[in-house]
């Protein structure tokens, strides 16, 4: 076995993290894209696909992914930091800018940390502390545990938790724009590339330079927390 392969034990969970099946409620989400379908933002597949890169290297790439990098390096620690977790995670939350966003992260957060109850003991100090952030866990925060205690680097848990976000966002829009199935894998193909060279910038990203700011996914989030009518959770 090569030394960088990832030992099947670990790949499977891996693979279990960044499955939809994971009962996080990560598929109730379209993050704006329903409100862009509305709006006539949206309404091809070539459409979809430009909207979800943007997406992913606009926001994730310089966001969400060195965040999540960061919350692993930290779970993984001999000895917990507190007061770094719960900073991350406040930032996390601050950069959140309409209540769709905040409740899908606290909403995901939360349930990753009962999921969680199934493979730490219910006084697991980590699990405790996750429990314990204020006013909720983070989903990038829940994910970093989630990652660090199958062993899972930095690296692993950046690749899965990107691709977690790529297939529920396609799945939102193959039901909103709408689209086949056909062309939901084409999109899934070109965010899989995008998601490899996005990888190692995000990962390098210094934690000063991690920023969150995208005007228009906001805007549309807030429009679709009052959208007359609507597939996806606001």
């Amino acid at each position: 076995m090569s030394e960088l392969a990832i030992p099947p034990a670990r790949l499977l969970q891996l693979m279990w993290l960044a499955s939809p099946a994971l009962p996080v409620g990560g598929f109730s989400y379209s993050e704006g894209l329903e409100a862009a379908c509305e709006a006539g933002l949206v309404t091809t597949e070539a459409q979809a696909c430009a909207w979800l890169t943007d997406q992913l290297q606009l926001s994730l790439a310089r966001f969400d992914l060195p965040l999540t990098a960061q919350a692993v390096a930290l779970w993984s620690q001999a000895e917990l930091d507190a007061k770094q977790l719960e900073a991350l995670n406040d930032w996390m939350l601050q950069t959140r800018e309409s209540a769709e966003f905040r409740q899908q992260t606290e909403q995901a957060g939360r349930s990753l940390a009962t999921w969680l109850k199934l493979r730490l003991d219910a006084d697991d100090a980590r699990l405790l502390l996750l429990q314990s952030l204020p006013p909720a866990p983070s989903w990038p925060l829940a994910f970093g545990l989630a990652a660090s205690v199958i062993g899972a680097t930095p690296r692993e848990a950046v690749l899965a938790f990107a691709f977690s976000w790529a297939e529920n966002q396609v799945q939102a829009a193959i039901k909103a724009v709408p689209l086949g199935q056909s062309a939901g894998q084409r999109i899934l193909m070109r965010l899989s590339e995008a998601i490899t060279a996005v990888l190692e910038p995000a990962l390098s990203r210094p934690a000063a330079a991690t920023q969150a700011f995208t005007p228009m996914l906001a805007i549309l989030s807030a429009q679709h927390e009052a959208q007359y009518s609507r597939i996806f959770r606001s």
